[in-house]
């Protein structure tokens, strides 16, 4: 295959002239594709996925299968190419092509002879994955393939089920929302007084280091908005498989709605810690507890923290007295010596005592940060250009399912290893960034990772746990 061959001159090595050039052939920066290719047949992630889209192609008129497409769009997020155009290079990857089943790795089987030495597809067919249209999918000439939203949704939840070998007494649903900054004219585009630009509001549900939804919403509206319909379908989905668990709903204070806390209220085994924002009724409960904080921090030199449990209701917003927690601290410096903070609760004090509801259950929703730092720095969810909505939330969904599929990685294959609890990006530098070569024979297919490669014991520890796995 005729390639345009770019030689850099570098500073001398002694009085050698150093040269490089991109003429090394087939070799590829990620050989730990296959650690993903095990993880994704550990649960079948991408033939599952593939369930949840329709194709209206001719088959006897395509060369790369729907299943192809998902899994190369995939693996693609998880290796850190965040483009469709990135694989307009990627589809000549011999090793991607090996990860994602392919036998003829190197393209030379190709029907078409411009095609030939391709073994992959390439941006223009993997875009047809994203613009399709339900209406118009059938008789579009090109755009023929159209995602199912419902069921990528629920086989979100669905994975999340499967990752658990017993049945938790009781989860944690962590519920926020971020900003996704716009630079064009997307559809649902809003300026956003608070952050200061174009953006849209996406919605995440967690539960631990997994992501049980995404929902790209404009940025007009409430930070609550919708959440209510989407933790409705993620309990029920939960409770159709492990009746009995209890469920708490944790967030932030811009979750403290009175529909969203009358739900989870109206739902047996159901429960909600929310922050509640401050006001002079709430800082006049905690004013004795604030001076005590003062006069032991000042004596001290430290600082002090007092809690005040009571019941409370709003002049008119609420429907119903509720269990409040409220913090008063006292730090060092005059910048932050009045710490007062406040979250509301349908948990009984006697399940969960004053101080440990705050520090332990409410502080532990922090975490829920990494998750999205991985969605938008890791894995791209907010590489939102494309024209629609609809797109756009496909976009976020394949950074939903990344992330499922490098949490396989994490959960099994890392269980017990220093990377156990490791961010998505440091696991594709330590364990995906592997340089290889692959060589084909009549009755071989070898793939040479670098010899000087300094975590061979933890990769080939992965092959076997992800094995294991898909063998169970």
């Amino acid at each position: 295959m005729p390639t345009h061959c770019t030689t850099i001159e570098l500073p001398n090595n002694g009085r050698r002239k150093v040269i490089a050039c991109f003429d090394g052939g087939r070799m590829s920066s990620d050989g730990g594709a296959i650690l993903l290719q095990a993880a994704d047949r550990a649960l079948d992630l991408t033939g599952r996925m593939t369930a949840c889209f329709i194709d209206h192609r001719n088959p006897a008129r395509c060369e790369h299968s729907l299943h192809d497409l998902v899994a190369q769009r995939l693996y693609g997020l998880a290796l850190g190419y965040e483009d469709v155009n990135d694989h307009d290079t990627l589809r000549d990857d011999s090793l991607l092509a090996l990860a994602l089943g392919r036998t003829d790795v190197t393209g030379q089987g190709r029907v078409r002879e411009r095609d030939r030495g391709h073994p992959l597809a390439g941006s223009s067919t993997l875009n047809r994955l994203e613009l399709g249209t339900p209406e118009q999918a059938e008789e579009d000439r090109y755009k023929r393939i159209v995602a199912d939203p419902e069921r990528l949704d629920a086989l979100l939840v669905d994975l999340f089920l499967e990752q658990h070998a017993e049945v938790p007494d009781e989860i944690v649903l962590d519920v926020d929302a971020t900003h996704d900054p716009l630079h064009g004219e997307q559809e649902g585009r809003h300026f956003h007084g608070y952050y200061d630009c174009y953006c849209y509001l996406p919605l995440y549900v967690t539960c631990g280091p997994h992501v049980l939804c995404g929902r790209l919403r404009p940025s007009s509206v409430d930070p609550a908005e919708g959440v209510v319909a989407e933790l409705e379908r993620i309990v029920e989905r939960i409770r159709e498989r492990w009746p009995e668990v209890a469920v708490i709903v944790r967030g932030d204070a811009g979750f403290c709605r009175e529909d969203l806390m009358a739900w989870c209220e109206g739902q047996p085994g159901v429960h909600y810690v929310f922050g509640l924002a401050q006001n002079l009724r709430l800082k006049r409960a905690v004013g004795q507890q604030q001076e005590r904080s003062r006069r032991r921090g000042l004596a001290s030199g430290r600082k002090s923290r007092r809690y005040r449990d009571f019941s409370y209701r709003t002049l008119g917003s609420w429907s119903r007295t509720r269990r409040v927690v409220g913090k008063a601290e006292w730090l060092p410096g005059e910048a932050r010596n009045n710490n007062v903070r406040f979250v509301v609760t349908s948990l009984d004090k006697r399940a969960w005592g004053t101080r440990e509801l705050y520090e332990e259950l409410y502080c532990a929703r922090g975490d829920m940060e990494n998750r999205i730092k991985e969605q938008q720095l890791d894995l791209f969810a907010d590489r939102t250009s494309a024209a629609t909505l609809r797109a756009n939330q496909l976009r976020l969904h394949w950074a939903l399912f990344a992330a499922a599929l490098l949490e396989v990685l994490r959960g099994w294959a890392l269980a017990g290893t220093e990377l156990a609890q490791a961010q998505f990006g440091t696991i594709r530098t330590h364990l995906l960034k592997v340089a290889a070569v692959v060589r084909v024979s009549v009755r071989r297919t070898w793939v040479s990772l670098s010899s000087l490669y300094p975590r061979q014991e933890l990769f080939a520890h992965c092959v076997a746990q992800l094995r294991e796995a898909a063998a169970s």
